[in-house]
């Protein structure tokens, strides 16, 4: 055990203590003699592990060991799905702590609501669960006042199924249990099923001003030690909100962190603020959750939907003036250990990256990074 240069605990005095040999002492004897050791062994290590990687890169069975027995690169991410699925689970049962299935099965049967031609009955093979979800939901919810709006939707939507699908015995009593249920109150939001966009005016921002925005937002790594108002990072969090994702579970957070103090112990985590890490004012970590899903084929969709979610917040913060880094957070042991200890994360979390925020230094240069051209990002069909 041991700890990482500059990151201190959540209380700004503790140190994050963190497993792994490559943070030990660098002036131990038993370090320096390690280190001797490795660098003659490391030809021989590379050319049999390249090998290796070769040969299980042609077999199933070999893959598998490789991975197993060779390299534990996968354990984490193995750890955090089978907590995820433990989570859901529990959380089906006791859906204050998450709705996931119910945002699943809603968003499902909003999809059925408008698929051209409609079918007379859909969704025999959810709907149950999805009722049983949605009365648990309005249990625990008792007399809170507004309701949540995942409540008022799953409301809006299930009636909406039951006045349009056509009777079969199954839904037929389900349509019963539902209508004997309380009705959540409304808390000013209108009647939240499928519509119709308003299509009759042009969008309010065009092309050229996307593009235009698009050109400005860079990558920017010194920023004005000026305070940003968390208003602001709000209102860019609403937007990211808006984003696309799977069956509209958004499964991921933003752990924003404006305190100088703790914004630079947090900045320090990831390799890629190394040298700017103390000009950040404003650090975001963008958090998946694998418990929005019962199945391990999902577990890259909170990479997928996190992503989605935070370029939208990149254009928004940019929109009012305020400036931003993604920040790589590659897949490294004791980092990984360090960032759960400061940031109390639970077993099924992963960060996805972190985003450096602030105003911009105008004296602040920024990379170039010459994007591909068109031609060699996009191809028609098989042309």
């Amino acid at each position: 055990m041991t700890t990482i240069e500059g990151v201190g605990g959540t209380n700004g005095k503790k140190p994050i203590r963190v497993r792994g040999d490559k943070l030990t002492s660098r002036h131990s004897l038993k370090y320096r003699v390690a280190r001797a050791v490795d660098r003659r062994l490391r030809p021989l290590r590379i050319r049999l592990d390249r090998w290796f990687i070769s040969a299980a890169a042609r077999s199933g069975i070999l893959n598998r060991v490789y991975y197993t027995l060779h390299r534990g690169e996968f354990r984490r991410e193995q750890r955090a799905v089978i907590a995820g699925l433990a989570r859901f689970a529990r959380d089906v049962e006791n859906p204050s702590q998450s709705v996931a299935m119910l945002r699943r099965n809603t968003h499902r049967l909003e999809k059925g609501l408008l698929m051209r031609p409609r079918r007379p009955v859909f969704a025999l093979d959810y709907i149950e669960e999805t009722v049983a979800g949605y009365r648990r939901l309005l249990a625990d919810s008792g007399a809170c006042d507004p309701p949540s709006e995942e409540l008022v939707w799953a409301h809006d939507v299930l009636e909406a199924y039951f006045d349009t699908v056509e009777k079969h015995p199954k839904i037929d009593r389900l349509r019963e249990e539902y209508c004997s249920l309380p009705v959540p109150g409304r808390n000013g939001s209108g009647h939240l099923v499928p519509y119709r966009r308003d299509l009759s005016q042009p969008p309010s921002v065009d092309y050229d001003a996307l593009l235009e925005l698009s050109i400005r937002r860079r990558s920017v790594r010194w920023f004005l030690p000026t305070p940003v108002p968390r208003e602001a990072i709000d209102r860019a969090i609403i937007v990211a909100g808006l984003s696309p994702s799977a069956c509209n579970r958004q499964p991921f957070a933003f752990r924003v962190f404006d305190n100088p103090e703790l914004a630079k112990q947090v900045a320090r985590l990831p390799y890629g603020a190394a040298g700017y890490s103390d000009n950040i004012p404003v650090i975001i970590v963008v958090v998946g959750r694998l418990r929005c899903y019962f199945d391990e084929r999902d577990r890259h969709l909170i990479y997928v939907d996190g992503s989605l979610a935070s370029m939208s917040l990149l254009y928004a913060l940019e929109s009012q003036g305020l400036s931003s880094c993604c920040i790589n957070w590659p897949d490294i042991p004791e980092r990984e250990q360090a960032v759960t200890d400061l940031l109390g994360l639970e077993p099924d979390e992963r960060v996805i990256m972190f985003i450096a925020v602030g105003y911009p230094d105008p004296e602040g240069l920024v990379a170039c990074s010459q994007k591909k051209p068109l031609d060699q990002l996009r191809r028609y069909n098989f042309e």
